[in-house]
């Protein structure tokens, strides 16, 4: 009777967090920590921990796929996971080269139309796991609803590494200008794989740290970043909601922020003389409280709303 009250209560506090979101991250990262951890309070070996942590995966494409989550990164091997013992490594490599070609033939991929991509060093890898990428690649890479990214050999350190001696060889190369270098640049010589800025990370497993994990896209764009203590095979779509709600006020606040330090330089300078304060002002005066709103000076008020915040 406890078990059934529980799972009501579950589902009820599910929909009332629902209720409470109005615009879902578009690209989460999730650093799924704790199947070891999990296994050793199970009394089970590391394999056992994986394999559960392989479930939680396919229910969070599930949830993101409800919650029309555009992009989705998972941290599933990491450049130091390459120090773990060899016989959980090489079978970590199993499950990881048969759950890509399982996902890759699962119907609820193709329904959903999700697109695998692996991003990473991919050439540490062994041949079964660059064979199941591919296949991955083949069987889905015509999709755009969902894009699941699956890091691999990946280190932001080394991403970034490599990022900067393809630069560095285009300009010695004599095919670019080192006065033209900027961000997109840099951004068109990371691993091929994220189209969009990190909105949202979540790590389970208690730690508070990203690890290395996406620097460019999630520190560029001042992710918000959500540390919950369940490990991964323990996530729950309640934990992912929480996640979501974590960013949604990030974003709040983030929103009001900007309004409020374009409201300033606006009110002391006039929308003529700061015409991209006026623009930022205009993009996200929404952002503001209403009582703000209502007292917002006559220049402020006189900014341009014709201008497009994207110009």
């Amino acid at each position: 009777m406890l078990g059934w009250f529980r799972r009501v209560g579950t589902r009820v506090y599910e929909r009332a967090l629902e209720s409470e979101l109005s615009e879902p991250p578009s690209h989460v990262a999730v650093i799924m920590d704790g199947n070891r951890r999990y296994a050793d309070q199970q009394g089970d070996d590391p394999t056992e921990g994986h394999h559960a942590g392989a479930e939680t995966t396919e229910a969070l494409l599930g949830w993101c796929d409800e919650l029309d989550v555009e992009e989705v990164t998972l941290y599933t091997f990491s450049t130091e996971n390459f120090g773990r013992p060899p016989a959980e490594r090489e079978e970590l490599f199993d499950l990881i080269a048969a759950k890509l070609r399982e996902f890759a033939d699962a119907d609820r991929v193709h329904e959903a139309e999700v697109q695998i991509r692996a991003i990473g060093h991919l050439d540490r890898l062994p041949d079964r796991v660059r064979d199941a990428v591919a296949y991955a690649d083949r069987r889905t890479g015509a999709y755009d609803r969902l894009q699941l990214n699956v890091a691999l050999a990946y280190g932001g350190r080394r991403e970034l590494l490599d990022a900067t001696r393809a630069v560095a060889r285009r300009v010695d190369s004599g095919h670019l200008d080192p006065a033209d270098i900027n961000s997109g640049t840099i951004e068109e010589a990371l691993y091929e794989g994220p189209t969009r800025d990190v909105d949202l990370i979540v790590r389970t497993g208690g730690d508070e740290r990203t690890s290395n994990f996406l620097p460019w896209q999630a520190n560029g764009n001042e992710a918000a970043v959500y540390f919950t203590a369940p490990y991964w095979p323990e996530f729950r779509k309640i934990d992912f909601l929480r996640g979501i709600r974590t960013y949604e006020h990030r974003e709040k606040s983030w929103r009001q922020t900007r309004a409020r330090r374009a409201l300033a330089v606006v009110r002391a300078f006039g929308p003529a003389e700061c015409p991209e304060a006026s623009r930022v002002l205009d993009r996200f005066r929404h952002a503001l409280p209403s009582g703000e709103r209502a007292t917002l000076s006559e220049d402020a008020e006189d900014v341009d709303t014709s201008l497009d915040p994207a110009d």
